[in-house]
Formats: structure tokens, sequence, C-alpha cells
């Protein structure tokens, strides 16, 4: 029986390994498919063009032994460890509106440990975009029409052979013979394979940003998953140990960025309301290493709640500043803001302010940050004030900052409410716990007992069994009956909380057994996959039998 050993993600790209009874193919990978799918050329001019409608689709869409075709207007589903092939997919490029819809469609009805195959399709300009797409499986079709086109191909497009060939650009066997068909064969394998590197690192995205610079259709259809955010958000891991390189304008359209700020003005509970201060960000992460916010924290000594305002997170508390992506990102500094920066962090912040009404707002910030702040300040009805004499880090700023705070009670910060609120929707009692411990090896206990630890990599707690007791609800992977002895596959899991992402915490329970861990699926590829690890297991409690 065939399957796909899914062994990395990034959002609905994936790498892994194809088991058939022929030898195992290592994943995205480019194929000859008359090899491993004879009787695809033995029908030939059976694709069934993607706009066709519903009635013609059902009648006409053709049946294959070693693969499943599918269309965004059939209903035709396949099996775990079936390739599925979407025929014509290369005609989707040029229309970025039904390229999202109709990839949703598709996969939305099909299983996610299926192989995906773009017959056809797959460019040296486009396949980065299609393995991006969730698409895992190409051949040389595409890249041998442009030979007997007598097109030369690369990243960055097709262009004339005369112009490229044997012209030194490539150090490829083809490019030193002569040979066109040799290279772009050779350029696609070579696009593949530095794409999948990029999603090993958790950097495709990144990787798509730079690369589709030179395709209008490409960057449109970025655009478009970006706002495809409920299709798309579910397959974004919760936490990357990458660095988060927010360099284009499309970052700010990054399903982490929103789902960032979500979180920030809807579940996040401040550990204070009275006073706040917004900040500037800092080019080091997470900020308060930096010189300029040591300034300001002893400036302010905890008389106020400390909000930093950033791009392209919006906003980020004091105490979530150790969170994935707020200390993992890195963006030009070039002191202007956009129209598109200004309106996301002047709604996130207004979002803000409008959920958590804190009697003062201060603005320690200059300029255009001054100018999104009291935009953000008048959509909610408050009043700022601004206590910036020039620079923020200026003598005479940190003076009237220090004096705006004059009489204000102290309160030291309270990380671990901040972070569980933010990371787990859950809003805990946190008297009596402390946290412990330097950075590398926190913890937070109660008395003499453990209840989270946290991760140095991500900031992210990590809840034992009496830490998950204060977590009421959510988060919640239920099993089938038996007892955990390493990871917990997909087929074991009878039910998963929506909300889980991969690189959640979860606590996984059954009626034999409970276990702490965390998510190597989201919940939906959970509950739909037949194959693959669904949660890392760290440590298992086994319930006692009842007595007699």
């Amino acid at each position: 029986m065939a399957r796909y050993d899914i062994r990395l993600r990034d959002g609905l790209a994936r790498a892994g390994v194809f088991h058939t009874a022929e030898e195992p193919l290592s994943l995205p990978a480019v194929i000859d498919p008359e090899k491993r799918f004879a009787d695809l050329a033995r029908m030939k001019h059976a694709h069934v063009p993607l706009s066709a409608p519903e009635g013609f689709v059902e009648e006409y869409l053709p049946d294959y032994e070693t693969v499943v075709a599918v269309h965004p207007h059939s209903s035709r589903t396949a099996l775990s460890g079936d390739v599925v092939m979407v025929g014509n997919w290369h005609t989707a490029l040029g229309q970025p509106g039904r390229y999202v819809r109709w990839l949703q469609e598709m996969k939305e009805r099909v299983q996610p440990d299926t192989v995906w195959y773009a017959p056809a399709s797959a460019l040296p300009s486009t396949v980065a975009f299609l393995i991006f797409s969730g698409l895992d499986l190409f051949d040389f079709t595409a890249v041998d029409l442009m030979t007997a086109r007598d097109l030369y191909c690369t990243p960055e497009g097709e262009f004339p052979a005369e112009e490229w060939l044997g012209g030194g650009g490539c150090p490829c066997r083809g490019c030193a013979a002569g040979d066109l068909g040799m290279h772009n064969r050779l350029a696609l394998a070579r696009e593949i394979a530095v794409a999948t590197r990029f999603l090993a690192r958790g950097q495709l995205r990144e990787f798509i940003e730079t690369r589709c610079r030179a395709h209008a259709p490409l960057v449109a259809l970025l655009r478009l998953f970006d706002g495809a955010y409920d299709f798309i958000e579910p397959a974004i891991p919760i936490v990357r140990t990458a660095q988060f390189r927010a360099y284009t304008a499309e970052s700010l359209r990054r399903p982490e960025v929103r789902r960032f700020a979500d979180r920030v003005t809807g579940r996040y509970v401040p550990y204070r309301t009275d006073v706040a201060v917004i900040l500037p960000c800092s080019a080091r992460k997470p900020y308060s290493g930096s010189r300029s916010h040591l300034r300001f924290r002893t400036a302010i000594r905890d008389r106020a709640h400390e909000v930093i305002m950033t791009s392209p997170l919006g906003l980020v508390p004091r105490e979530l500043e150790r969170l994935y992506p707020a200390a993992h990102y890195d963006i030009p500094v070039t002191g202007y803001w956009d129209r598109e920066e200004r309106e996301f962090i002047a709604s996130t912040l207004a979002a803000y302010l409008g959920r958590h009404r804190y009697r003062r707002v201060l603005a320690h910030v200059e300029g255009g940050s001054l100018d999104i702040v009291a935009d953000a300040a008048a959509r909610c009805g408050m009043e700022i004030e601004c206590t910036c004499r020039g620079h923020p880090t200026d003598a005479a700023s940190l003076d009237a900052l220090g004096a705006a705070l004059e009489g204000e009670r102290r309160k030291v910060p309270d990380i671990i409410r901040g972070c569980l609120s933010w990371q787990f929707g859950a809003d805990i009692d946190t008297r009596g716990l402390m946290l412990k411990g330097k950075w590398m090896n926190q913890k937070v206990v109660r008395g003499k007992e453990q209840l989270f630890s946290l991760d140095p990599a991500t900031g992210f707690f990590r809840p034992t069994f009496a830490g998950w007791d204060l977590i009421p609800e959510g988060y919640r992977i239920i099993i089938d009956n038996f007892v955990p002895k390493g990871d917990v596959l997909a087929p074991g899991i009878v039910d998963a909380d929506p909300a889980i992402r991969e690189g959640d915490e979860v606590l996984i329970t059954g009626d034999l057994a409970v276990a702490t861990g965390r998510a190597v699926m989201g919940a939906r590829e959970m509950l739909k996959s037949s194959y693959g690890v669904a949660a890392k297991v760290r440590k298992v409690h086994k319930f006692a039998p009842d007595s007699p």
C-alpha cells in the first residue's frame, strides 16, 4: 500500500518520502511520468479544462489506474497514499483569483496525506510557487516545450536561447555542452532542490517573496493567498525557530502577522490597565536587551504598562516580546511608514485600546509614529499624552517620561499571565506562581511544584500535567483506547481542538492515559490523515486500572 510520509511542513508546502511498491521517492520531485504512471501515456488529450462546468467535468473527467484525477468542479476525492493529479494547472497560474479558489476547493475535499501531481506545469520560474501551493510532484513536459521553442529557462523567466546558452551565466553540464534541453531540465531540478532547502529551514515564504518579483501573476497570487486567511492560516505553524524576514510589502499580510495581532487584540490580557506607555521598537530582539529600551525601562520603573509599536506586527506588549515572531523578526529600517503600515498599526492599536480602557495613555514616540498613535486614539475616543522632547532617547524626553509617571504606582509585569493568555486563550489566576531560573532554563512554579517550563528558542510555555489543570479548556487531543509509547499517530486520534496548529503545546487524553506534547500537524490534518506523526509526546501518565 502506498503512503506519503510527510516529514516537513511549511504552510501548504510539504516534503517527505512517497513509499510505493517501487523505489521510494523523495518529494518534492520532478520525474519522467511514463516510468511511474504508464497509463497516462496511453490516454492522450484527456485533461478537462479547469473552467469547464460541473456537468461536463463529471462526464469527461478521466479515470486512471495509477493516479486520481481531480478537478475544482468535481466531487471526486482520493484516499490516503493516492497520487492526486490536477490537469491543466499551468493555465491557472495566469488566473490568480481562480487559482486560489480552485486550490481551496480541491484541498478541502482531498485527504492531506496524498501526493499532488501537476503535469506539464512546472518551469524554473514557477515551480517554487507550485510547491508553496502544496503541490509535490512535477514532470519535464513544460521545460521540454520551452526547449522546442528554443527558450532558455531560469528562475527569473524564459529567454531566447542564443542570448543565454554558453554565455557563462550558468555552470551546469547542459550549458557546458551547449545542450539547451539538458540545461532546462537541470534548471528545473535545481530550483526544486533550492525551494526544498528553504522549506526545510522554515523560510519558504521569504524565498517566494524574492522569486515572485519577476512575475506579476505570482505577486498577485501571493497577495490573494494572504487574503484567503481562513484557508491558509490553519496550515501555518504557530512557531518557527528561523528568523522572520519582513523585507517586502507583502510581509504585512502574512498569516503569522494577522494571527499575532488578532491574539493581542482578542486573547491577550494585560496585567494592568491604568497607565500605558507606547514605545518605539528596536533593531535588537527582544527589545528589552537594546540600549534604547534599557533607558525607557529605567525612566518608567514599572509605573506603566509598556506596549511596543512596530511593523509588521503592530503591537507587542512587553510581556510578549520573547514569543515568536516578536523576538524573531527583522525588518529594513528607513524611518518611513507607508500607508498600509500606518493603517494596519493604527487599526490594531485602536482595537487594543478600545478593548482595554486605560486611564492614561502616554505616547513616547515621534514623527510618523506619533501620528499613527494619534489616529488610533481618535478612533477609540481616547486622549494621549506625548512625552517626547525630540528623539525618544534624548535626556529631555526621558526626563519628561519619568515626570509624567510621577505618583503612579509601581507594579511588576506579569509575564506568566500575559503569555498564557496569548498562547492558550486562558486568563488564569497567577497568584502564588513564580518564574524562576535564567532565561535558558526558566520554569514556572507554585511552591515546589513545577507548572510550566519555557522553550528558550520560541518563548512558549510548556505545561506540565499540573500546568494543564490551570488551563480549563482547549488545545486537547482525544485519542483512542491506547497508552502512547512514543509519538501519537494520526490514525489514533478521535478528536482535536480546531485551534491546534503545528507547534502548539497540547494535552493528549484518552481512557487509558494522558500525555503532554507538541502538535506536529494542525487539527484538520490530524483528523483527516490516515498516516503520519500528529504529536510528539513529552510525558505520559497511565491511569491505574479500575478496581474489581
